[in-house]
């Protein structure tokens, strides 16, 4: 039987470890984004990487594109796909969500933070299940865009290449969270939110 949210109110078998409000998102991002940590390492050279294949691909297309046609892709690679991204990357958030039974799953954006975010109302995820919920966008869009950059013509690769780039470095969010757990590995660590308090909740299962 699922665990329900009541269940981790015992202190025999479970212990907070965490209260993070939505207004505190920002300071929690920096603080666990910037842990050094393999993971941290690891996210931080597929960035690098990706930034590699971007001035590759800019270096090749060089005196075959107007420059007006370069800049229009530029500023699609930078701005126009990553803001057009904000609902799918949302919507591949909801996807393991639904599949592990959240069905009170909420949209919500804090213009104040830019942040926009998923959350499922007293549903309680598991280790397992939270890493899938935070990872799958940065995958499935990681994924599609390397494919289509080796399909798609030259001025297309650079557009989508920058776009590849950007899109890693909107998904901050999501590999801080991911570093917490991260760095909680040893421990089994479940998490809830109350949507209508904007509040997160971590607890950790005692041995």
């Amino acid at each position: 039987m699922a665990l329900q949210v009541e269940d981790l109110d015992d202190e025999r078998k479970y212990r907070q470890k965490l209260v993070l409000s939505y207004d505190e998102l920002i300071p929690f991002i920096i603080d666990y984004f910037t842990r050094r940590t393999l993971l941290t390492y690891i996210f931080w050279s597929v960035c690098f990487v990706f930034i590699v294949i971007a001035v590759s691909i800019r270096v090749r297309i060089s005196g075959y594109y107007p420059q007006g046609n370069i800049l229009l892709h530029s500023i699609l690679g930078i701005v126009g796909f990553p803001l057009l991204s904000v609902p799918l990357h949302e919507g591949l958030h909801i996807i393991p969500y639904y599949l592990y039974g959240a069905r009170k799953i909420r949209i919500g954006m804090d213009l104040s933070q830019y942040l926009f975010y998923v959350t499922a109302h007293k549903h309680i995820l598991t280790p397992r299940q939270f890493r899938l919920v935070a990872l799958l966008p940065f995958l499935m869009i990681s994924l599609t865009l390397i494919i289509c950059i080796i399909i798609l013509p030259g001025i297309w690769k650079w557009s989508l290449a920058l776009f590849l780039f950007s899109h890693a470095t909107m998904c901050a969010g999501d590999f801080a969270l991911l570093n917490f757990y991260f760095i909680n590995r040893k421990k089994k660590i479940y998490t809830w939110d109350d949507a209508d308090k904007k509040v997160a909740y971590f607890y950790e299962e005692i041995e």
